[in-house]
């Protein structure tokens, strides 16, 4: 899962939502450190605090899917977006792999489509998960982030 936050007391944000996933899905197995990092897709004066976490689960993907988006409501997430435009949010949980599954339709994609674009959640994935590789573009998460950090220089 990826965990981001740009409202709020941020910390306390990705914390309970750590939490509830945790009561939601099973075991949290793993979590990155908290990174600041400024926003991706839009402008907002709010920096974010991302991570990311993995979880054991017998959770379907789209089972999966219905607790996130229940979460993010449960801790104030009102919109994903407002006309099609990104904005500032208590909290916001994507599902980036489900093991190796790949999933395409209207609802959910894994892995997330743009996991392997942005450094904010590649740079605490390679965290907790460096060697794992993405179902699709078929490389590893340290090669997907030196990738990008090669095309930000």
């Amino acid at each position: 899962m990826g965990l981001g936050t740009n409202s709020g007391n941020k910390t306390v944000n990705l914390t309970r939502a750590i939490e509830e996933l945790s009561l939601a899905l099973g075991e949290c197995v793993a979590v990155s450190s908290f990174i600041e990092t400024e926003p991706w897709g839009f402008s907002s004066k709010n920096s974010f605090l991302n991570c990311v976490a993995e979880f054991n689960t017998e959770k379907e993907p789209f089972e999966l899917l219905d607790i996130t988006e229940s979460i993010e409501r449960k801790l104030g997430r009102t919109a994903k977006s407002s006309n099609g435009e990104y904005q500032d949010r208590t909290i916001d949980i994507d599902i980036l792999l489900y093991g190796n599954e790949i999933i395409n339709s209207e609802r959910l994609t894994i892995p997330h489509p743009l996991m392997h674009r942005r450094a904010f959640v590649l740079e605490p994935l390679r965290e907790i998960a460096a060697n794992v590789i993405h179902p699709t573009i078929k490389r590893d998460i340290s090669q997907l982030l030196q990738d990008i950090k090669g095309f930000l220089l």
